[in-house]
C-alpha cells in the first residue's frame, strides 16, 4: 500500500463516532514535535471492519504498552508520528499477539493494561524511542504529569486531532480511585475519545499509568479521569515481556 494511500485511509476514519469509552486531550496544546518519540498510534481491526484508535507507548523494539479495553480482532502500530497529514519516517507495524491483563475487569475498567507484542521490531531513531515504567509504588501520588495523544481536542466535536497534542494534569487523593486502584485527576481538562492506552508521564520522565476511562460522580462536579497504574502491574508486565 502506498503511503498515501495509507495517509488518506487514516485521514478517513478519523471520525470515530463514540468508539473509544475514555476521553480527548481537552484544554491541552500541540506537542512540540518529536519531543515524545514513545508515542504510539493504535489502530484496532474490528470484526466488522471499523477502526478503532487508542494511545500506546513504546517499551522496547518489541512491545507497545495500551489500554486493555482498546483489544480488538488484531491491531497495527504507528511509530514515530506527529502529524498524520506529515509523517515521514513513520514505522507502520503489525502486531503478533495481544496481552490484555489477565485481571482486566472490562465493567470496572480495573487493570486496564495491555501488552502488544509487535510482529517485526521498532527500528530505534531519534523520533522512535522507548520510555520507562516507574517502579513499585511507595504510597505518594507523582507530581506534575503530562497526558498526551491524538485523541478530540473537543467533547463536541466527532475528529481526533490530526497533531499530537499534550496537557498538564494533577492526580488528586480521591477515595474511590484508591479502592479501584487508579490514580486520578480531575477538571475540564484531560484526555479524551481517542486518548485511552497513552501514557500517564510523570516527574523523572517514567510512566506511572495508562489512560483508562472517565466519570462524573454527581451531576455538575467534574470530571474524573483514571489511569490504570503501572506500578501495581509491574510483576505481570515483566512476566509476559520474559518469556514472550
Amino acid at each position: 500500500m502506498s503511503v498515501r494511500c495509507e495517509l488518506l485511509i487514516l485521514i478517513l476514519v478519523l471520525i470515530l463516532g463514540g468508539q473509544v469509552h475514555t476521553v480527548t486531550i481537552c484544554g491541552g496544546h500541540e506537542a512540540v514535535p518529536h519531543s515524545r518519540p514513545y508515542m504510539a498510534l493504535v489502530q484496532g481491526h474490528r470484526q466488522n471492519g471499523e477502526p478503532k484508535y487508542c494511545g500506546g507507548f513504546l517499551l522496547n523494539e518489541d512491545y507497545v504498552m495500551t489500554a486493555a479495553t482498546c483489544q480488538e480482532k488484531s491491531h497495527t502500530v504507528i511509530l514515530g508520528l506527529h502529524d498524520i497529514h506529515n509523517s515521514p519516517g513513520k514505522q507502520t507495524i503489525s502486531v503478533q499477539q495481544a496481552f490484555p491483563n489477565k485481571n482486566y475487569n472490562a465493567t470496572s475498567y480495573k487493570n486496564d493494561i495491555m501488552l502488544l507484542k509487535l510482529s517485526t521490531k521498532a527500528q530505534i531513531n531519534k523520533n522512535v524511542r522507548p520510555i520507562a515504567l516507574a517502579g513499585q509504588d511507595d504510597g505518594t501520588l507523582p507530581k506534575q504529569c503530562i497526558v498526551s495523544g491524538w485523541g478530540r481536542t473537543d467533547k463536541n466535536s466527532k475528529f481526533m486531532s490530526p497533531k499530537l497534542m499534550e496537557v498538564n494534569v494533577t492526580l488528586i487523593d480521591y477515595k474511590l480511585c484508591t479502592m479501584e486502584n487508579f490514580y486520578c485527576s480531575e477538571g475540564e481538562t484531560g484526555p479524551a475519545v481517542g486518548d485511552s492506552g497513552g501514557p500517564l508521564v510523570c516527574e523523572d520522565g517514567k510512566v506511572f499509568g495508562v489512560v483508562s476511562s472517565s466519570h462524573k460522580s454527581h451531576s455538575g462536579h467534574p470530571t474524573i479521569y483514571r489511569y490504570a497504574k503501572i506500578p501495581e502491574n509491574q510483576r505481570w508486565i515483566k512476566s509476559i515481556m520474559a518469556y514472550r
